[in-house]
C-alpha cells in the first residue's frame, strides 16, 4: 500500500513538474540565462493573490465549497512566485562570483606571453 502511494506521488510530481505553467516558469528561471528574471517574476504573485481573495469572498457569500481548492492552489502559486525572487538573486550572485573567480584563475594561469598577445589583440 505504501509503495502504491509512493509511486502515485512520484508520477503526480512528474506530471505537475512537466505540464503546470508555474513549474515550467520556475524551471526556466533556475537556469543561468533565467536567473535575472526571478525578481520580475515575483510580480506574478499579485494575480494569484487576487484570485485567492476573490474566491474567498465568493465562498463567504455562499458559493460552493470547492472554491477552497482554488484558494489553496492560488495561495501555493503565490508563495512559489514570491520565493523565487530572493532565491534567484542569491543564485545569480553565487554564479557571477564563481564565473569571476574562474575567469581570474584562467587569466592568472596563462603564461605572460599569451597574456601579452591577448592584450595586444584585444581579446578578453
Amino acid at each position: 500500500m505504501i509503495r502504491l502511494i509512493w509511486v502515485a506521488s512520484v508520477h503526480t510530481r512528474c506530471f505537475l513538474r512537466r505540464y503546470m505553467p508555474t513549474n515550467i516558469l520556475l524551471d526556466v528561471i533556475r537556469t543561468r540565462r533565467g536567473l535575472k528574471w526571478g525578481i520580475p517574476a515575483m510580480l506574478l504573485a499579485i494575480p494569484y493573490l487576487l484570485i485567492a481573495n476573490v474566491c474567498v469572498q465568493l465562498v463567504e457569500d455562499g458559493a460552493p465549497g470547492w472554491l477552497h481548492l482554488v484558494v489553496l492552489w492560488a495561495t501555493w502559486n503565490m508563495l512559489k512566485m514570491l520565493w523565487i525572487g530572493p532565491v534567484s538573486a542569491v543564485l545569480l550572485i553565487r554564479t557571477r562570483v564563481r564565473e569571476s573567480v574562474t575567469a581570474r584563475r584562467e587569466r592568472a594561469s596563462s603564461p605572460a606571453e599569451e597574456r601579452a598577445v591577448v592584450d595586444a589583440i584585444g581579446i578578453r
